[in-house]
Parts: C-alpha cells; sequence; structure tokens
C-alpha cells in the first residue's frame, strides 16, 4: 500500500471530480479536477527539475489557491515540504536553506533578488516564484505540461514536511514530520470533528502555519 499522504487523499476525493474543493470570498471555485490538474503539472515541473523522493522542497510565498496545488504537487512526488513565515529575514532564511538543503526553493515575486544571492550561498540550484494571484515563473514554467498522474511510493516513516521550530531557547530546529504523522493525524481529525459531504472550513491562517497545512488542508480533503 502507498502512504504517500496524496495518495490517502486523492483516494478519499468525491467520485465526482466536479465538485468544489476551494472556494474563493470573490466567488472563484476550484473543483478537485482543477486541484488534480494544476498539482500534476506543478509535479511534473518538479520531475524536470530533478526533485526527487526526499528532496527538499522550501516555500516562502502568500497564500493562494496555486499555492495550495504545489504543496500537494510536493507530496505527489514525495518531495519533502519545508514552510517559510513570510516575515522570516534573509539571515533566517540563509539559515533554514543551508541547514535543510533544499533543491528548489519558491518565494514571492518581490523576494526573488534577495533569495537568489541566499539560494545561492547555500547550494541551492532552482529558485522559482509565485505571487498571490498564483502567478509567477513557478506557473508559467509549469504552463503546457501535461499533468503528472502518478504518485511516487512512500512508506509511512518516509519524511514529508519540516517545520522548524520558533527558536525562543536557541536556533530553530527542523521538526521532521512523516507521512504517517501527517495521515493520521489527518484521518484522526476527521473522525473526532465529524467531516462529512456538505462541510464548510472556512481557512483564515497563513500557509506557512502548521495548522494551515497540517490540519485544514488534510481534514477537509
Amino acid at each position: 500500500m502507498n502512504e504517500n499522504l496524496f495518495a490517502i487523499l486523492q483516494a478519499r476525493f468525491p467520485a465526482d471530480r466536479g465538485q468544489t474543493a476551494i472556494e474563493l470570498a470573490n466567488g472563484t471555485t476550484y473543483s478537485y479536477a482543477d486541484l488534480e490538474a494544476q498539482a500534476g503539472r506543478y509535479a511534473a515541473l518538479l520531475g524536470q527539475l530533478g526533485v526527487t523522493p526526499g528532496d527538499r522542497v522550501a516555500v516562502q510565498t502568500d497564500k493562494s489557491p496555486n499555492a495550495v496545488f504545489f504543496y500537494l504537487a510536493c507530496f505527489q512526488v514525495g518531495a519533502v515540504y519545508l514552510p517559510l513565515n513570510i516575515a522570516y529575514t534573509r539571515n533566517e532564511v540563509a539559515y533554514f536553506l543551508g541547514d535543510a538543503g533544499p533543491k528548489l526553493v519558491v518565494c514571492r515575486p518581490q523576494s526573488e533578488a534577495a533569495l537568489r544571492e541566499v539560494a545561492a550561498q547555500a547550494g541551492v540550484p532552482h529558485v522559482l516564484t509565485l505571487d498571490a494571484e498564483g502567478g509567477g515563473t513557478l506557473t508559467d514554467a509549469a504552463k503546457g505540461l501535461a499533468p503528472l498522474r502518478d504518485v511516487a511510493e512512500v512508506g509511512r516513516d518516509d519524511l514529508g514536511a519540516i517545520l522548524y521550530t520558533s527558536g525562543t531557547t536557541g536556533r530553530s530546529k527542523g521538526a521532521m514530520l512523516t507521512q504517517g504523522n501527517l495521515s493520521s493525524n489527518a484521518i484522526a481529525l476527521h473522525r473526532f470533528w465529524h467531516f462529512q459531504p456538505g462541510v464548510v472550513l472556512l481557512h483564515a491562517l497563513p500557509i506557512f502555519h502548521s495548522h494551515f497545512l497540517f490540519f485544514a488542508i488534510y481534514t477537509s480533503m
């Protein structure tokens, strides 16, 4: 059995992929078919960039549906997702990149110049951008790619994400979360929160927040 979190979520998507997965405040909706297609295009791009299972991908972006789709794409290819607070300073980001050694950094367009220099110093080979509207060099590079359908085979003990601690008692430390940590959490909360068809989750947290990534997104999907 594939313990990849994306495979576990995908198995629970509605049979009718036309159903709404995400609805924005302005009324714009994205279906599960949209989600799979865009995540698949991002996953195909990750493959082209040489991202393989176990590689780290650092992300410091604004909240958007495309940021969610890219997040899922990282799991689809078995990469390890590393979220970074958009308020982190250049020196803080330099520490995280040097410590985690990601293959790719995705950042806001206005941060690209500074992060390219930091990424180069940390030996990160790729830097792409994603803005709050879902545009940027990441989305541009994925346009026209055939969505990847395959999902990387991983085990429960394989790493799924790294979340750095606040650093209040010393340098921030990377908390390693396995695929099994994340999936068991999602399944338990889905049960305890009594999620069922028709339930709507109002999401007000930033994308780098642990509750956004590890509770609300998984549980609702």
